[in-house]
């Protein structure tokens, strides 16, 4: 069906704090966060990832930025170590250093 060859990504930019701040709201907060995936090429069902019990920290399986773009691109056939090139300087599609995160995969 449509969602065998359509992957799905919902994701914010960044995560939020976990402690209330001093006027009754969350500020931003980029070391934890939440991402889903569905559809072509992820597994169902699966929750990959841990925090700390107060959400603060990655507990386990940390995923970088780069990792989570190079695992997207997979996903769609293109190459993670793929280059693209302004003028002559190559602008890499993930991250020196990525890995696929291939445990999510089909």
């Amino acid at each position: 069906g449509l969602l065998q060859d359509t992957l799905v990504v919902w994701m914010g930019e960044i995560g939020r704090t976990p402690n209330i701040n001093n006027r009754s709201g969350r500020d931003h907060y980029v070391r934890s966060w939440t991402t889903a995936l569905a559809g072509g090429g992820v597994k169902g069902g699966l929750v990959y990832g841990e925090s700390d019990d107060d959400g603060v920290d990655v507990k386990s399986d940390q995923v970088t930025e780069g990792d989570f773009f190079a695992t997207i691109y997979t996903t769609l056939g293109i190459d993670p170590k793929a280059e693209n090139f302004s003028g002559v300087r190559p602008i890499p599609l993930a991250p020196f250093g990525h890995r696929v995160v291939r445990d999510i995969l089909t």
